[in-house]
């Protein structure tokens, strides 16, 4: 680590001195079953955090929801303040069924973390905790800290996305701590992506005493799959995908119905309208003829894309990183992530600054136990250098 200032060694020494405790944390969290739709999970895994952050001075409250877990905001004391905060951000739901923590308990193994969201993404709220308990204990921020930590990220935020948006409207800049990238690197652009539903209706018939009077709704979602995927555009960073289908009654009946989820993602903000308006115009088109269907917006992200107060942002961010031991450049992912609702009002963000960790949403994702310190030193040292607010 190169030489730091008085101030900015108080911090990466306190820091570097908390990888057992991170762990000791990290532990807990991964051990408790949050996926999704589990809000008796989500929220358990959220009153641990509260619990870390009460323990250490800090102030939590919280927005609540009847279908999902709540959303919790963080805050290094009760002062009223009118400057905007510089706010870490992350989301606590995971996409594994209730039951996975027990059979895929959290275990360390040659350097690696496993367990169900070790790396996507509890270490790096995990992270973000300690980061905010740092500067709670030593101070020196250019600005007010805030935390943010949501509950349905990964099937798109339908609860979060409006808090999310406030928040980033609010922020000076928002730092999500969704994993590092296999590389090392960070974040800087990604993708959006909508996924939607579509039905199709035909007419149910024998299809062996009277085919002729059948209408099949398989066959004409068949022709819709492969017209939806044909609006793949990979140099313009366009991909359609028919991830999942289902349909018919019985197999000697016409099928009288058939279903599809398609996942679509684009990279400039510009694109959506005329990819949607392309994927909407092949579900009203029948090439079957008398079978009709009906397309649903189910959830989406917004993409991540780079202004020149982002790109600063990203520059002190790099500096405070290589002080820290680590070489990160910025990377673009066709992933999505919170992120994209933050960037898409404005307000500065980068993404992917979470410890190291791959395979998510697998059973062999895991963690790089050796990055939770630097980049946790790393997040600090930047937050110590932002200019003061104008």
């Amino acid at each position: 680590m190169a030489k730091l200032s008085p101030d900015e060694a108080k911090i990466t020494d306190w820091l570097a001195a908390q990888k057992e405790a991170m762990l000791a944390l990290l532990r807990e969290v991964v051990n408790i079953d949050s996926g999704s739709y589990d809000k008796a999970g989500v929220d358990a895994v959220g009153k641990r955090f509260i619990r870390f952050f009460q323990e250490n001075g800090l102030v939590t409250t919280t927005e609540a929801h009847e279908t999902f877990g709540e959303a919790i905001h963080i805050r290094l004391d009760d002062k009223p303040s009118n400057e905007k905060p510089i706010v870490l951000m992350g989301h606590r739901d995971t996409v594994f069924p209730k039951g996975e923590a027990q059979r895929r308990a959290f275990r360390i193994d040659n350097g690696r973390a496993y367990g169900p969201g070790v790396s996507d993404m509890k270490s790096g709220l995990v992270m973000n905790a300690f980061v905010l308990a740092a500067f709670k204990r030593f101070g020196g921020a250019p600005a007010p800290l805030a935390g943010l930590i949501t509950s349905d990220e990964e099937i798109a935020s339908p609860s979060s996305r409006p808090i999310i948006e406030r928040v980033g409207r609010q922020a000076r800049c928002v730092l999500n701590s969704e994993p590092g990238r296999p590389s090392g690197n960070i974040v800087t652009g990604r993708k959006g992506g909508v996924f939607s539903a579509f039905e199709i209706f035909g007419k149910a018939a024998h299809s062996g005493g009277n085919f002729e009077k059948g209408i099949s709704a398989i066959a004409e979602l068949a022709h819709k799959v492969v017209a939806l995927h044909a609006l793949t555009d990979l140099e313009q960073g366009i991909t359609v995908n028919v991830g999942l289908v289902k349909g018919g009654q019985s197999v000697n009946t016409t099928a009288p119905h058939a279903d599809g989820q398609i996942d679509l993602r684009y990279v400039r903000p510009a694109q959506r309208a005329a990819a949607l308006a392309a994927v909407q115009a092949i579900i009203d088109t029948a090439t079957v003829p008398g079978t009709t269907a009906r397309f649903e917006i189910k959830g989406e992200f917004l993409p991540v894309t780079g202004s020149p107060a982002a790109d600063a942002l990203f520059e002190t961010y790099q500096a405070a990183a290589a002080d820290a031991g680590l070489k990160v450049a910025g990377e673009f992912s066709g992933g999505c992530a919170d992120s994209g609702f933050t960037a898409a009002v404005g307000c500065p963000t980068l993404c992917g600054l979470g410890p190291v960790g791959a395979n998510a949403h697998t059973a062999e994702e895991f963690l790089a136990v050796e990055t939770m310190v630097p980049r946790a030193q790393a997040m600090a040292l930047a937050i110590l250098r932002m200019p003061p607010a104008a």
